[in-house]
């Protein structure tokens, strides 16, 4: 026998102590005699001892039982009485049935050596086999307190939706490593430390196993601590097909619900060596961005007359103002503000570029204490862009119908402006030229 083992019989002689099992031994083994007497059974050494396993093993269970009832019952009172949100966690985690289960593996190994000789390899092998028992329902009790503790600071600590779930599984794995080394010492008969240190020769092999949950390990770590990803996120990353809501953050997998409701797995150590497009601070600043442009024909382009300026008055009465600050002070005031009117009166696209600051600013959807801007970007083959920059709400439906209404208004009124918008010939542009007299087509 191994001084480990030796440890633990040590720890359950101290538990007989306690407990009086030398009463209840000598108290089943009297009554198994009576029985087996009764029964007109020989009372040979090997038939009492198993009959006294037998019964000590139904005993273990059957007090396993009542106090796994007796605690459920008062936990439940508990719970009706205050109303307390731990004890109906611990009571939906079924926590407290996960860990009475430590009960039925003491109470035999107390019970277990007054059936045996010490010499008895029987004695030895049930030993054993209990010791690798309890381990394991004390690793699982362990990991259902792990869980409990971990849902609960998750439900009312972490406000920031940290992806958390990753060190859960990592206190896990420890545990079942810590396990795994235990059962190994005991089967083997050696140490921990002589045992962990035979596995030495096979480090290369465990860290090829395990690449991905150590991987995960790390990319968890750099995640949480550089505040990276949160569950709720909606993340974009280019080089695979997820677009969508995070949903879990796991040591080994990142799941991601996409806009179609499918669901992508990515491993998280790719978040962190390659990049992602993390929406967050949009969706934080209450503001998401429009930035589209049109493409006009730079043909219409062309300087503003008096007949122009008067149609646009006219028709746009709010125009009428910009137009006559701009002719009394002889130029434009280009205010650097970041929600005014910018424009010229020197063209119509100027002109036009201011009607839509204009516009930007009177609309409802549109945030006007974020950068409104309408500008030209360099000409192209295609036309003259022309850029919106501005900020509307978050919501998605919202967002798109705002961006629409706005382009839709920009092809609607372009052409007060004597603009066209760019458009490559179609077969309705050759037929209409086909049709012209010869005279007008030259």
């Amino acid at each position: 026998m191994c001084k480990f083992q030796q440890y633990y019989q040590v720890c359950f002689t101290m538990l007989a102590d306690i407990i009086p099992t030398h009463q209840a031994a000598q108290w089943l083994l009297t009554h198994i005699d009576r029985l087996l007497d009764h029964l007109g059974l020989d009372r040979a050494k090997g038939v009492e001892e198993w009959v006294y396993v037998a019964v000590i093993v139904a005993v273990a269970l059957l007090a396993g039982w009542i106090v796994r009832r007796c605690i459920l019952f008062v936990a439940k009172r508990f719970v009706r009485l205050r109303d307390s949100a731990a004890g109906r966690l611990m009571l939906e985690q079924h926590l407290l049935t996960k860990c009475s289960h430590v009960i039925p593996p003491l109470v035999v190994l107390a019970l277990l050596p007054f059936a045996f000789d010490t010499s008895s390899p029987m004695l030895r092998l049930f030993r054993l086999a209990l010791y690798v028992y309890t381990v394991v329902v004390v690793a699982m009790a362990v990991c259902a307190v792990l869980t409990f503790v971990w849902t609960r600071f998750d439900e009312k600590e972490n406000t920031n939706n940290l992806p958390l779930k990753g060190v859960l599984n990592v206190g896990k794995g420890i545990v079942w490593i810590i396990v795994a080394v235990i059962i190994g010492s005991l089967l083997l008969g050696k140490t921990p430390g002589a045992f962990l240190a035979g596995l030495g020769a096979f480090a290369a092999a465990l860290m090829l196993v395990f690449k991905d949950t150590i991987l995960g390990f790390v990319a968890g770590i750099q995640l949480s601590n550089n505040d990276m990803l949160h569950v709720g996120d909606w993340i974009v990353v280019p080089s695979t097909i997820a677009n969508g809501i995070v949903t879990d953050v796991s040591l080994t997998a990142v799941k991601v619900r996409n806009w179609d409701n499918t669901i992508v797995t990515l491993p998280p150590y790719t978040l962190v060596s390659t990049s992602f497009q993390n929406w967050r601070g949009m969706s934080q600043s209450g503001a998401r961005q429009i930035c589209r442009s049109v493409n006009f024909e730079a043909y219409t382009v062309k300087r503003c007359d008096d007949d122009l300026l008067q149609r646009v008055s006219a028709k746009y009465p709010k125009m009428k103002t910009f137009i006559d600050r701009a002719k009394s002070a002889g130029k434009v005031d280009y205010d650097p503000g970041t929600a005014v009117v910018n424009g010229t009166i020197e063209t119509n696209l100027g002109l036009f570029r201011a009607y839509m600051c204009q516009y930007l600013l009177d609309h409802p959807l549109i945030v006007t204490d974020q950068q409104i801007l309408v500008r030209l970007l360099a000409p192209t083959t295609t036309g003259i862009p022309l850029q919106i920059w501005c900020f509307t709400t978050t919501a998605w439906i919202a967002y798109e119908a705002v961006q629409s209404e706005i382009f839709e208004h920009i092809a609607a009124v372009c052409g007060d402006f004597d603009l066209r918008l760019f458009n490559y010939a179609s077969g309705m542009d050759t037929e209409t030229v086909e049709m012209l007299p010869a005279d007008s087509r030259s």
